[in-house]
């Protein structure tokens, strides 16, 4: 049909005052606008048809259009094979040599009697506007506050170095009220306090917020249940908000964060663009006014300003700030080793050693290390920035490392003197004999450790028969407990002890004289 195309609303009126009016061609021509030949050509089609008014009235618009233009796109004709359009899609969008005409040739190659090349480009068409539909997303008043970065200016500083900086953007979404931050990076500790200080300049807070799926904010991304940073996750949980984070690569999912950061960088980032500045703290300060210029601009729209939508809108729906402030702490997964200690920052923390081989979470704070195992807190010290350092807490430790770590020398001499004047005196004299001050505390922490297996009693006597024959040593003294010599009387010849029989094999100290050996 060559008659130009009007809109259906049109159509429909030339047909209504032909069929149910009269009208000539020439009378519908002066009512409508339109020239007569088009007016023919519809009236004709709409009677080859075989319509009238009332089959008109009721017909929905596809379906009087394909109709009335069968060579155009209408619904699929009974026997004809449909394409598959999602397929037809993904080789024009991969391959930018692939047209839509060669699909249709290899389409009628498998399917004789398929649609002709108008209609399958007007079919593919129809379909093709169909992915672009759009949701109008309605806000609720102190529902959502939608956040997101995006580049900001470099900064040079005193010592001339160059930096790159973020801006942090958070709008509302029912009034479009906005908060804009500077920062140095989109690191875990300057989102988490943006978030603080943007829900401190609100002065309320919302139920849900909406963040792209940064890897500060989210840890897996997924539609239906993104895993949160831990940080971040703590942070919702304090201030009882949830983090519904949008869409990977679906920016309509946060087009009001989207809209407010062109609206910072045409109304705030466009006008510093010549200035230089020296910190973040200076590039904040001049962000401050032309942040409450833009929320008191009016909105021609709604003929009013984001402040006032939202002091009328979002304020009075949103929920109180929580009394205590957030404090910000990060997460750290970490394997509890063989010695019941955890590493955390360059740092040994001790938890209890029943937990050995198995993995925990360190919360870190500026002045805190807890430990938590499947939600619960097992250990809990003060930080430490000792790097290589060790923190361990006695009731972690095994009851035999406690024993251990609990004696030292003060320790073992007194238990020396509270067993006997002659455990006293070989303790001296393994102090004397041995020079390495750690080799001679081991020997008596081994003489300290027979009492639990041979009592006080029998160590005072190993000890004497010991000093008898000048072997202080702890392996002489186990050897005598062992073979119970300290049960046998000492022999002595005249009140000193006897000497050892004569024997070739036995040199005596004489032997090690300078005279002998010369």
């Amino acid at each position: 049909m060559s008659a130009m195309r009007l809109s259906m609303r049109m159509i429909k009126e030339i047909l209504r005052l032909f069929f149910l009016l009269g009208c000539t061609f020439r009378q519908i021509s002066r009512s409508t606008g339109v020239a007569r030949s088009t007016v023919s050509e519809y009236v004709h089609g709409a009677q080859s048809a075989g319509l009238d008014w009332e089959k008109c009235r009721i017909l929905e618009e596809d379906e009087l259009s394909a109709l009335l233009h069968p060579t155009e796109a209408g619904p699929p004709e009974p026997g004809k094979s449909k394409p598959d359009w999602s397929q037809i899609h993904e080789e024009l969008r991969h391959d930018k040599n692939v047209t839509l005409t060669l699909l249709w040739h290899e389409y009628k190659e498998e399917y004789p009697d398929g649609y002709g090349l108008s209609q399958f480009h007007a079919l593919y068409s129809r379909w093709r506007h169909k992915l672009g539909l759009v949701m109008r997303q309605v806000h609720r008043a102190g529902e959502k506050v939608f956040v997101d970065f995006c580049d900001g200016p470099t900064i040079v500083t005193e010592q001339g170095e160059v930096q790159e900086t973020q801006i942090f953007v958070a709008v509302w979404g029912a009034s479009n009220y906005t908060y804009v931050r500077a920062v140095s990076g989109q690191d875990l500790a300057n989102w988490v306090g943006c978030h603080v200080a943007a829900l401190e300049y609100f002065g309320c807070l919302p139920r849900i917020v909406v963040p792209d799926n940064l890897r500060s904010a989210v840890s897996r991304a997924c539609r239906y249940e993104p895993d949160l940073n831990p940080t971040y996750q703590e942070l919702a949980e304090h201030y009882g908000i949830a983090v519904i984070p949008a869409r990977v690569r679906r920016a309509r999912d946060k087009a009001k964060v989207e809209a407010g950061v062109l609206l910072v960088q045409r109304w705030i980032l466009a006008v510093l663009r010549k200035r230089v500045f020296c910190s973040v703290v200076d590039l904040n300060a001049a962000i401050e006014p032309l942040l409450a210029q833009l929320n008191n601009k009016v909105i021609r729209v709604y003929k009013k300003s984001r402040r006032e939508l939202f002091e009328t809108l979002d304020r009075p729906a949103a929920r109180f700030l929580p009394s205590g402030a957030y404090e910000y702490a990060e997460w750290k997964k970490a394997h509890v080793g063989l010695d019941y200690h955890i590493l955390v920052e360059d740092h040994y923390y001790s938890v209890p050693h029943q937990l050995v081989g198995e993995d925990v979470f360190a919360r870190i704070t500026s002045n805190i290390v807890e430990v938590l195992r499947r939600n619960r807190r097992v250990a809990s010290h003060v930080r430490s920035l000792e790097k290589g350092g060790k923190t361990t807490c006695r009731e972690h430790m095994p009851r035999s490392h406690r024993e251990h770590a609990g004696v030292n020398l003060e320790v073992v001499s007194n238990w020396a003197a509270r067993t006997g004047p002659a455990t006293t005196e070989l303790f001296e004299r393994i102090l004397q004999r041995q020079h390495q001050a750690e080799s001679a505390f081991n020997s008596m922490l081994g003489i300290y450790r027979l009492a639990s297996r041979y009592g006080t009693d029998r160590i005072e006597k190993a000890a004497q028969r010991a000093l008898v024959y000048g072997s202080c040593t702890y392996r002489s003294i186990r050897m005598i407990l062992a073979g119970n010599l300290d049960q046998q009387p000492l022999q002595t010849e005249n009140g000193s002890p006897q000497k050892l029989p004569l024997h070739e094999n036995i040199r005596g100290s004489q032997y090690f004289n300078e005279e002998s050996i010369l």
